[in-house]
């Protein structure tokens, strides 16, 4: 089962560029520009147990992406001009925003080079607790948890559980398991306290990630000094905003801006919520967001952007570049909006 969602994905993809569906519903749905999500920029991994690789591409495709979408006649812009153009209806010419979050080093190792070359400029939402190294990726800790054993426990909703994850299959159906789990705890604490635990029991060092795969504070300065390069906030702790109190969800985002600001000197005016989606990041979110004067907020919601959008800066969609679909032309349909369109039944705005 862990496979058949992105085989379905992957199939409607196909349909719509193979019959051309995507060229006929362009004029329609392809709005007036996009925003794509992106992770981590790097070389592909021989590990057969990947269960976080739909977070990555490789510098190849992205170089690819970046030629293509030019040969297309898109503008490459940052949020500061993708907000001016949705804000004074400027709609010339069709535009893109690469935006990446998380901050991880590979974003300067092996993105910086391919953007830079090609004069094209990115955002980049930063976590305040990965570059003080105090930040918790858990999804990598469960990951290696996993990896490096044969057999797991874990107590789950009172019951001791024990699994076998001998073989990838068994591993990869049992962190999408365990993954859809964690995520449907009420609140973070929860969440955090069974991955602490779990990473503790297996010896998992979690704070091992952030030092080892996420930008260090001269690091983004030094990203941050070109001016092609946007800063935007990402939380202090990178939660789900919406399973917070309304004055904690504040403060991560508050905060956020704050401690970058003392870092960088640069106050940023663009956040992304973590995670992004609709059991994420809501109404509220979007609320605090624009009442904190943020000029936008971001989404993982699919979509691509409408005039409409103008309404709703701070519950903006984006288009993931998902390292599981890596094809220009799974790209092309999904600016072309027919996918996004199906998806969300139509509707141009999803800012509920």
């Amino acid at each position: 089962m862990a496979g058949l969602k992105p085989t379905i994905i992957r199939g409607g993809l196909e349909s719509l560029y193979f019959t051309g569906a995507h060229l006929v519903l362009r004029p329609f749905v392809a709005g007036v520009g996009a925003i794509l999500t992106l992770h981590h920029v790097r070389p592909p991994r021989p590990d057969r147990f990947q269960p976080n690789r739909l977070l990555e591409v490789t510098p190849r495709f992205l170089t690819r992406v970046v030629q293509d979408l030019r040969r297309s006649g898109f503008d490459f812009v940052s949020l500061d001009e993708m907000h001016r153009r949705l804000i004074e209806g400027d709609f010339s010419r069709r535009f893109v925003c690469l935006t990446f979050d998380d901050g991880y080093r590979d974003t300067l190792q092996w993105a910086y080079p391919i953007l830079k070359a090609a004069g094209a400029p990115f955002a980049v939402y930063v976590p305040t607790s990965f570059p003080d190294r105090l930040g918790e990726l858990w999804w990598l800790a469960l990951e290696a948890v996993i990896a490096r054993n044969d057999r797991i426990g874990l107590l789950i909703d009172g019951r001791d559980c024990k699994f076998d994850c001998r073989t990838v299959v068994e591993k990869r159906a049992l962190y999408d398991e365990l993954y859809r789990w964690l995520r449907a705890r009420p609140t973070e604490a929860e969440l955090r306290s069974v991955v602490r635990n779990l990473a503790a029991f297996y010896n998992v060092d979690i704070a091992a990630f952030c030092d080892e795969l996420c930008m260090n504070w001269p690091q983004l300065a030094g990203l941050a000094a070109d001016p092609l390069v946007t800063i935007g906030a990402h939380t202090v702790n990178h939660p789900a905003l919406a399973k917070l109190a309304k004055q904690a969800a504040r403060s991560e985002m508050e905060l956020s801006r704050s401690v970058i600001e003392a870092a960088l000197a640069v106050r940023p005016q663009h956040l992304s919520y973590p995670y992004g989606d609709r059991a994420s990041a809501g109404a509220r979110e979007f609320e605090i967001a624009a009442e904190l004067g943020f000029k936008t907020a971001v989404t993982t919601r699919p979509g691509v952007l409408f005039p409409q959008h103008s309404r709703c800066l701070t519950a903006l969609p984006r288009i993931s570049l998902n390292g599981d679909y890596q094809r220009l032309r799974y790209v092309r349909v999904l600016l072309s909006g027919a996918a996004t369109a199906m998806w969300n039944g139509f509707r141009r705005l999803d800012a509920a």
